[in-house]
């Protein structure tokens, strides 16, 4: 490429402290590793080892969020609370380094009403170009009726949702995911494949039960190549006519989802998205600090860090305009609203 290929990231992960000892006193531990592994550090760093890995990776701009769940299985008031003060302390960050990052904002879902109000003032007042949502509020869906005020203050907004996964509820776990040997039941109903079929359910349950029918402007963000549900498609549409779609089930994510691939470097997966939704609908993301470093038994995969992340994107089979678009272009116009 004539010109550097600028690359945003959108799914890099942090911890703040706020966040962490809300967890603990609502008894929660959905960040399983310790406090002196290498994730952990990296998820509190927000200052110049971050900045150095994302040098090391070969990422210009970080869009920062919390680690999954983030408020979201924390009681309604405490919710608002920590939200608030969660999104106050990313504003530093990002106005510490605004060449280097951006934030997604922390939504107290559990209070429909304050999660509208939270998402207005951290668009309107600290500068966020969208929110990062993580599925389920507790055993809620992410349809869930009390959340359509939200959805429609995003698109009234012009900003976009990024829904991150979590595990699924516990009924699911030990059904699906219990007495497997050498403690696999855990990690597989978590980052090996059960975050990503909970979460491309509830797309699909947006889907069905009207979101986007209700606010059509609506645009979410998907990690993961898309959770799962673009490989499906061909065959999930023919619940088209049952669910009296108001178009065909593939347009839905041609108009309203965005795909990112959330660090996974894996050319199937890139061609396919750029197939199934277009490379004008496709970001950009490495889920830092996950997949930095990680190669475990040399699997290959799942490791952006060395430069890897600059040079899958450099190295995918596209034009040098859609590389462009893939790494900041799209970005830019999905958000160019919320940064006016």
């Amino acid at each position: 490429m004539v010109e550097k290929l600028r690359i945003v990231g959108l799914e890099e992960h942090v911890l703040l402290p706020v966040v962490r000892d809300a967890w603990a006193r609502a008894g929660l531990q959905p960040h399983r590793y310790p406090d002196d592994h290498p994730v952990t550090r990296r998820l509190r760093d927000v200052g110049e080892g971050r900045l150095a890995d994302m040098d090391d990776q070969g990422l210009d701009v970080a869009v920062l969020s919390l680690a999954s769940p983030g408020v979201q299985n924390l009681p309604a008031a405490e919710a608002v609370r920590v939200a608030r003060e969660a999104n106050d302390a990313l504003a530093e960050i990002v106005a510490a380094h605004p060449e280097r990052f951006q934030a997604f904002a922390a939504i107290p879902t559990a209070s429909p009403d304050a999660a509208v109000a939270e998402l207005e003032r951290a668009i309107g007042e600290l500068g966020f170009r969208g929110a990062m949502l993580y599925g389920r509020t507790g055993d809620k869906p992410a349809d869930a009726p009390e959340f359509d005020d939200l959805y429609g203050a995003a698109a009234r907004l012009g900003v976009p949702l990024h829904f991150h996964p979590q595990a699924p509820v516990a009924a699911v776990q030990e059904a699906y995911y219990s007495g497997l040997p050498n403690g696999l039941g855990p990690v597989l109903a978590t980052a090996g494949l059960g975050w990503y079929y909970d979460l491309g359910v509830q797309y699909l349950r947006m889907i069905f039960s009207g979101v986007f029918d209700r606010h059509p402007e609506l645009q979410v963000i998907a990690g993961h190549w898309g959770e799962v549900v673009l490989f499906y498609l061909d065959h999930v549409g023919f619940l088209q006519e049952m669910a009296e779609l108001r178009q065909p089930l593939i347009d839905y994510f041609r108009q309203n989802f965005w795909i990112a691939g959330s660090g996974t470097v894996s050319e199937r997966y890139l061609r396919w998205t750029a197939e199934v939704v277009g490379t004008d609908r496709m970001l950009y993301s490495t889920d830092y600090p996950y997949t930095f470093g990680t190669r475990p038994a040399g699997f290959p995969y799942l490791d952006t860090s060395g430069g890897t992340a600059r040079a899958f994107l450099e190295r995918a089979p596209f034009s040098d305009e859609e590389k462009a678009a893939i790494g900041s272009g799209n970005w830019e116009r999905l958000t160019r609203r919320a940064s006016s």
